[in-house]
């Protein structure tokens, strides 16, 4: 007999209770489901993947499907629950013939209400949480949900201050706990991480503004931080022995702004500006700080396009690792403008990126969006162009302090000052129905002014780069 998960059952559940109500309480519904073809050749500019140790595939074909249930009491209380099954192959576990894994996931769970008699709304649960970043730029350089297709756990109170013109948002989120309830010895060791938030929308005529801040508390035992946000946060020097966090608890803190102007419609501005460090009061080789600038415009006047224009800058790292890092620390960023084939921003389709860092690189991107002299079908061209800003020795004494291309610093994504990243894209959108989309996306990339001094640690990556390309075909249904 095939096992019928709990998730299952409880989907089930939920499906026959959205026509109902259940103690006066309305259950409201809405999702989406994809499925496309996905051709990707040269994800790391190789045919490898980031340490050279497998060999890609080009051609695999994707399915998603996400579904959020809002349960309402009134329009002062709800619970949204939210299950996905994430993009995941066909004829891997999970869509495999005859006897497929079970990975139904919560990635959205959270209550909502305000206190009552005041407009003061509590946020409490597993919820998307973003830093601001100015809308063009898509969503944050340094603490991202990707536009609440993931989540984090948190606690947010959002209090109007002046009645539509200033609020605030407080919070506290847990991103980590290692070892949750119990540590593995007798001796009590901080794993988790800790953030604390504060943010203050102002809009007034004309434009809008946004200052903010975060703190995190890093602990030194906060083990099962995944790779990524590991190599987010620390400095190349941190690999040198004694490694790690010389202290229990380790600090970091970011303030910054977003701004976005519209006085001067149809022409519109967007600017951000940031600075972030960490491990400031511990060794000197694990510190790391820097800033983070962008600018941007576009012009909707048009009824058949939106052009679009935008530009970034960051701090890079000098030739030393035993000062640090100069790169601005994040946690998690998806930034980029355009839908560029670079970045992982506002992409219709997934696994369709090459995953640059942003930081530590300047940039500019052109694009033209919706562009439609046809109903029902639009197009969206996109061009970037980056360069490091961190110097080639630097980059190179990084690589090998971490262990080799890939560990903590990659060929092709993390630039060095005389390496471009150059990519071409070209989007297509097609409405069949109301609620069922259908999407090709097309992208050409290019990586250019390696060393192979910086980047040959075991394997020569250096000899083996090629152009990256992709292809998807697929389609969207918004229920």
């Amino acid at each position: 007999m095939k096992r019928v998960s709990a998730f299952t059952a409880l989907l089930l559940i939920l499906c026959l209770a959205s026509s109902a109500s259940f103690a006066a309480v309305e259950v409201k519904m809405v999702g989406d489901a994809r499925v496309y073809g996905d051709f990707f050749a040269n994800q790391n500019f190789t045919g490898w993947n980031a340490d050279g140790t497998q060999t890609e595939d080009t051609f695999l074909i994707y399915q998603r499907f996400r579904l959020r249930t809002d349960f309402v009491a009134n329009e002062n209380l709800k619970f949204r629950f939210g299950v996905r099954v994430n993009d995941t192959p066909w004829g891997g576990a999970n869509y495999t013939v005859d006897n497929p894994s079970v990975n139904i996931q919560v990635y959205q769970a959270y209550l909502q209400f305000k206190w009552p008699e005041t407009n003061v709304q509590i946020t409490a649960g597993y919820q998307p949480l973003s830093l601001p970043q100015s809308a063009i730029f898509y969503d944050s350089a340094v603490l991202s949900n990707k536009h609440a297709s993931s989540s984090t756990a948190a606690l947010v109170i959002t209090a109007p201050l002046v009645e539509d013109t200033l609020s605030m948002n407080v919070g506290f989120a847990r991103l980590v706990d290692t070892n949750e309830k119990y540590d593995p010895t007798t001796t009590q060791v901080s794993d988790e991480i800790d953030a604390y938030f504060l943010t203050l929308p102002l809009t007034m005529d004309g434009f809008s503004v946004t200052p903010w801040a975060l703190l995190s508390v890093v602990g030194k035992g906060a083990t099962g931080v995944k790779d990524g946000i590991r190599n987010n946060l620390v400095a190349a020097g941190s690999f040198f022995s004694p490694t790690g966090y010389s202290d229990n608890q380790t600090f970091y803190w970011w303030a910054g702004g977003a701004v976005e102007v519209d006085a001067l419609d149809p022409v519109k501005f967007y600017a951000d500006v940031i600075y972030g460090e960490g491990a400031m009061s511990g060794a000197k080789k694990n510190r790391r700080r820097g800033w983070f600038m962008d600018l941007g415009a576009e012009y909707v006047g048009l009824d058949f396009m939106t052009p679009q224009l935008g530009a970034w800058w960051s701090t890079g790292e000098d030739d030393s690792v035993a000062n640090g890092s100069e790169r601005m620390p994040a946690v998690k960023s998806n930034f980029g403008m355009g839908g560029t084939f670079l970045f992982a921003s506002d992409q219709p389709l997934s696994k369709n990126v090459i995953n640059a860092d942003p930081h530590g690189a300047w940039g500019v991107t052109a694009s033209l969006k919706d562009i439609s002299w046809v109903e029902d079908l639009s197009h969206r061209i996109t061009f970037t162009a980056m360069n490091g800003t961190s110097t080639t020795r630097g980059i190179r004494r990084a690589v090998l302090a971490s262990g080799g291309n890939g560990e903590y610093l990659t060929m092709g994504k993390n630039l060095t000052n005389e390496e471009w990243l150059t990519a071409l894209s070209f989007d297509t959108k097609y409405m069949l129905y109301k609620n069922l989309a259908l999407y090709v996306e097309t992208g050409w990339a290019n990586f250019s002014g390696y060393k192979s001094s910086t980047w040959n640690t075991g394997r020569n990556f250096t000899g083996n780069v090629q152009d990256a390309w992709k292809c998807l075909f697929g389609f969207i249904y918004k229920f």
